[in-house]
């Protein structure tokens, strides 16, 4: 039976957890995911865990944050006096806002992580930053 290799189009199911066992996504009622294996188009450590799998097989996958979205990085959290924000935009812990990019046109999620009397904290990073991941995997087609 086949093997999925790099460069291989494969489809599978999934269920990401957190190491406390909280699910953070998963496919389960859904079309499996599809994409080609060894072109970065999921995290390293996932990709790394269905190479050498074969059609049918399920799989759990331990994924250390340097294998899934790397460590928090504290570039990626800034401090905005609030009166630099317009009154109009409500913000509170834990809300996700879209902050555009100077010149580039481009939105960047931000995540408000702290709102005091004088400013606002927003953090840029992936909310999965900083975190191992387990993936419960069954391959279900190569190519």
């Amino acid at each position: 039976m086949a093997q999925a290799k790099s460069g291989d189009k494969v489809s599978v199911h999934y269920t990401g957890k957190l190491t406390d066992g909280t699910i953070f996504d998963s496919s389960e009622g859904r079309e499996p995911l599809v994409f080609e294996l060894g072109t970065g188009m999921v995290i390293a450590g996932f990709d790394n865990g269905i190479t050498g799998m074969t059609i049918g097989d399920k799989k759990t996958v331990h994924i250390p944050v340097d294998e899934a979205y790397g460590p928090v990085n504290p570039e990626y959290m800034a401090m905005f006096p609030r009166n630099e924000i317009p009154a109009d935009i409500p913000y509170e812990v834990g809300m996700q806002l879209n902050m555009h990019q100077d010149g580039t046109g481009q939105v960047m999620p931000v995540v408000v992580t702290e709102v005091t009397d004088t400013h606002i904290t927003l953090d840029a990073n992936h909310p999965l930053a900083g975190k191992d991941l387990i993936f419960d995997i069954e391959l279900v087609a190569i190519g």
